[in-house]
């Protein structure tokens, strides 16, 4: 196992050196110019020369690349652009505000999600299944934008029991966490039911049945954890995608996070910036789908003896 994750961590390298060299070319050759953008139109020519030297734009693209990429192992990310601010500090500062919101989404969306899908598939044609699928339905509808201000408007503005926007306590992520939870949530619902419902029909479930487990040994034990792989599947990618900036939240109820931090640097072309963003949220997406690969070797002891490369 310790073999197959270190693997997967050097397999990381190139993909990792791939991303940024296409976001740096991205960057790089995109309409606009950082340095007007941080003087202003009033700055002459002279001044943008000066600084253009400076910041080493008027270097070749490949050796601002490799400048970038030597500094970057080294820790040195540069300083932003758009607020002269490091790189580095300012995502460190963020980024606990995006995990948070993160971890408490895919909280929500696992703890309702999961059993609400068995017990949907396990009542199949029920008015209870009914209810879970017409909701689930719902919910993968509604925009998320949408849903924060609903909360908003009902929570804060009327009801008065949580605040509108900010971080400041773990009162401001009870809706924004709501909010990013409901896709994944409607998501996780259907996903459940589905794999729960063909792997019931299997002849080893009947099996189980016939020689007098109890239901609740057969749902949960027997059929739960075979379905569980694609389960586990989404909400990696979920939790990844969320560890990228949920910028829709982040938007709404004013929370400083990564994703309204990149979209903030992509429109000042904060090079530094977005490079360090995209990096950071690249080895945070490859370490979860590590997890998740991890994760199949515990549910299924198959997968688990391919990874240690047992041949049976």
């Amino acid at each position: 196992m310790l073999k197959f994750i270190g693997k997967r961590l050097i397999m990381l390298i190139p993909v990792l050196l791939g991303i940024s060299f296409i976001i740096f070319a991205i960057m790089s050759f995109s309409p606009g110019d950082p340095v007007r953008m941080k003087l202003g139109d009033g700055a002459s020519e002279e001044e943008v020369t000066a600084m253009r030297e400076e910041m080493g734009l008027n270097d070749p693209f490949l050796v601002q690349y490799a400048r970038f990429i030597v500094n970057a192992l080294h820790g040195d990310f540069g300083k932003s652009y758009r607020n002269n601010v490091d790189v580095f500090n300012e995502l460190i500062a963020r980024f606990p505000n995006t995990l948070k919101l993160a971890i408490c989404g895919i909280l929500i969306s696992i703890i309702i999600g999961i059993p609400v899908g068995v017990i949907s598939a396990v009542k199949q044609y029920s008015l209870l299944d009914h209810v879970c699928t017409v909701s689930a339905l719902l919910m993968t509808s509604l925009p998320s934008f949408w849903l924060g201000l609903m909360m908003m408007l009902l929570f804060a503005n009327t009801l008065h029991w949580l605040p509108a926007t900010g971080a400041d306590s773990w009162k401001h992520f009870i809706m924004p966490s709501i909010a990013v939870a409901a896709t994944t949530l409607a998501t996780l619902i259907r996903m459940t039911r589905s794999t729960m419902l063909e792997v019931i029909r299997q002849d080893y479930i009947r099996t189980a049945r016939a020689k007098g487990a109890t239901e609740r040994t057969v749902v949960f034990k027997h059929a739960l954890r075979n379905a569980l792989l694609p389960v586990v599947t989404v909400i990696g990618n979920n939790f990844g995608a969320l560890l990228g900036g949920a910028l829709i939240a982040e938007t709404v109820f004013a929370i400083p996070g990564l994703g309204s931090l990149m979209v903030a640097s992509v429109r000042a072309k904060d090079t530094p910036m977005v490079m360090a963003s995209v990096l950071f949220v690249a080895i945070a997406v490859g370490i979860v789908n590590l997890i998740v690969d991890v994760l199949y070797a515990y549910i299924d002891p198959r997968i688990k003896s391919q990874y240690m490369g047992v041949k049976k």
